[in-house]
């Protein structure tokens, strides 16, 4: 069953881990610096088992404001709150800064504990309780339960207890979808074991033996071991506090802040467009491309902040911007973030991810208003046809299409069936389920139809384009797979024809004026006459000499396009009469004799090497005869 994460918050000395022990009895703080320091540094956890039934797991943060990026690490993976306030100090600077994180986070819901009830007099304890009402008015924690506890006496922890177990029993268990995702908060090495890290998984299952790839290296491991709270288990699911024992890995090429995944589920990239709020609390403009610390899950990642609509920012404005990262990370859409100030460091903002890879934004573009738009209806078919569209005639695999959605499998299928049926996107290979958006596609087929229309009226006497010519004249980098699919698609439409290697306008008929009709006729005759004693093309081209080399070629062309000519090779032509007659000798010579060699050939035609071998040939490929070494054969039909 999923497991519900309770995490802490607020200031340093303000008794998190303290109530942690007096709920669980677990000692969080496990460093020797913490210990001897009195503060948490590094994250805690723990859990404690419900009336409910249910299991809460229970992550310890940092107060102090020097680790406030290991308090966000912590923060990434919590359903629940428990903000914690000392009665003798009240709010405090962590106080407000991890209630930004939180905010920023997306965090819904919570209770708020006030601690060490028993160092301060009622009235005391009472005015502290109307700041705190007061400072969370208008957040997710307005109407949230307040309670006041001493960790040291135990005075209000079992009634703690009691509004956890209702809180839980009230959220909803629906596991999150898609594959495993876990952001890296610690990495250790066991003896005999190998590298183990933890985190809280966020999404999906895994199970021991499984493939997982750690993110964004790519880097390919497997499941050697899983443990829940130090117990072994054998599968994990979204919500749970886990180590995960990695086979073959060294945890010195693992660092916080890596997510260990499902492979493929990922595509790791140094730019996103996301949403973002700059706090009210800021006391400056922010200026685009200021330099930040980006939080991501459990990472901290510097970047800048590129402001598409703005010049510079007031704090209290909610924008669109590109994050610009100095390192990729492997981001859903929806995933939340918060930023922190390059120096000195604070929490400055945040928001949520909108595409995990998307292009490279120019500012101040209509486009960027209307794509944003599109992220913030929330319309998956929309998005579909966005991210399709964006990745124009390259198109999208479904896997690298779910990858960009955050969602995956028959939820996806689902969301395709509209866009598909409509012809909105259509898929131009089958095998890897590409898809290109139909606008696009058509956009393509008119622009082959046009170089088609373009190249018969620059090329009257040319019976058709070479295949490979018509796509390299079309969008650079367009790959032979699409290419194909919209020949035949035009094909079918009956829009083009191919004939061979050449492709033409179904309308397309080579048209010729009285003069290229006499000298069509002129070339036909040259060749009917020599016979088997044909031309070379040198003597072709000699014989014609008044008339331009470029006519005459096309001529030859459109005899050929007509058959009346045959091409055996760029050298040499033939009329179609005297071969139709050689052929016809060639098949009753060897159906008397059983098989004719080069020497017979010569012999039956009289012809020399210099054609007679080119002219056996021409019939092998024909399919007429077969060469069995020296000697022809007939082919059998199959």
């Amino acid at each position: 069953m999923r497991e519900i994460i309770l995490g802490t918050a607020g200031h340093v000395d303000h008794g998190k881990t303290s109530l942690i022990r007096a709920l669980t009895g677990i000692e969080t703080d496990r460093l020797k610096e913490e210990k001897a320091r009195g503060i948490t540094i590094e994250l805690g956890f723990a859990f404690i088992d419900l009336p409910c039934g249910h299991r809460l797991g229970i992550v310890d943060v940092p107060g102090h404001e020097k680790f406030v990026k290991n308090m966000v690490a912590g923060a990434a993976g919590m359903d629940l709150v428990a903000f914690i306030i000392a009665a003798d100090e009240g709010i405090m600077p962590q106080t407000t800064e991890h209630f930004e994180i939180c905010r920023l986070l997306g965090i819904k819901r919570g209770l708020i504990v006030i601690t060490k009830k028993d160092m301060v007099e009622p009235d005391w304890l009472e005015m502290v309780q109307e700041e705190v009402r007061e400072f969370f008015t208008g957040s997710f924690l307005e109407d949230a339960p307040l309670l006041t506890v001493s960790s040291t006496t135990g005075e209000g922890i079992e009634e703690v207890k009691t509004v956890l177990d209702k809180l839980v029993s009230e959220t909803d268990f629906t596991e999150a979808h898609g594959p495993f995702r876990l952001p890296i908060d610690r990495i250790f090495s066991m003896k005999g074991f190998g590298a183990v890290v933890t985190g809280t998984s966020i999404s999906g299952r895994i199970k021991v033996g499984d493939d997982i790839v750690i993110y964004p290296s790519g880097i390919n491991a497997k499941i050697r071991g899983i443990q829940v709270h130090s117990s072994s288990a054998q599968e994990v699911e979204a919500g749970h506090r886990t180590a995960i024992n990695i086979q073959g890995v060294d945890k010195e090429i693992i660092s916080r802040g890596n997510v260990l995944a499902t492979p493929g589920c990922l595509q790791p990239s140094y730019l996103l467009d996301a949403e973002f709020f700059y706090n009210s609390s800021n006391e400056k403009l922010l200026k685009n491309r200021t330099r930040v610390r980006v939080h991501l899950g459990t990472a901290e990642i510097m970047g800048r902040i590129v402001l598409l609509r703005d010049e510079e920012l007031t704090p209290g404005t909610h924008t669109i911007v590109q994050l610009l990262l100095e390192e990729p990370v492997g981001v859903w859409p929806g995933d939340r973030y918060v930023v922190r100030s390059y120096s000195p460091v604070t929490t400055i903002g945040g928001g949520g991810i909108l595409n995990g890879s998307p292009r490279k934004r120019r500012r101040f573009r209509k486009e960027n208003e209307e794509i944003f738009h599109t992220y913030s209806t929330d319309n998956s078919e929309d998005l579909v046809l966005l991210f399709i569209k964006e990745n124009s005639l390259t198109g999208l695999t479904f896997d690298k299409l779910a990858v960009k959605m955050g969602i995956f499998g028959n939820r996806l299928k689902k969301i395709l069936n509209g866009p598909l049926s409509s012809r909105k996107i259509l898929v131009i290979d089958s095998d890897k389920q590409r898809m290109v958006e139909a606008v696009k596609y058509s956009e393509l087929t008119s622009k082959m139809l046009d170089t088609l229309a373009a190249f018969h009226k620059n090329n009257p006497l040319k019976p058709g384009l070479a295949m490979e010519e018509l796509r390299s004249s079309l969008y650079r980098g367009i790959d032979t797979k699409l290419f194909q699919f919209a020949l035949n698609d035009l094909i079918k439409q009956k829009q083009i024809i191919q004939e061979q290697a050449l492709v033409r306008l179904a309308g397309h008929e080579v048209a010729l004026q009285a003069d290229e009709k006499a000298l069509r006729h002129d070339i036909e005759s040259f060749y009917m006459n020599a016979g088997l004693a044909t031309p070379t093309t040198k003597e072709l081209l000699s014989k014609f000499s008044k008339v331009p080399e470029k006519r005459i070629r096309e001529m030859l062309a459109v005899l050929v396009q007509d058959k009346v000519i045959i091409k055996i090779n760029e050298n040499l032509y033939f009329h179609a009469s005297p071969l139709k007659e050689v052929q016809g000798k060639i098949v009753d010579f060897i159906t008397k004799n059983g098989e004719l060699d080069a020497q017979g050939f010569k012999s039956m035609t009289g012809l020399s090497r210099k054609f007679s071998i080119p002219l056996l040939e021409y019939f092998d490929k024909m399919k007429v005869t077969m060469r069995v070494g020296d000697k022809r054969i007939l082919r059998k039909k199959v």
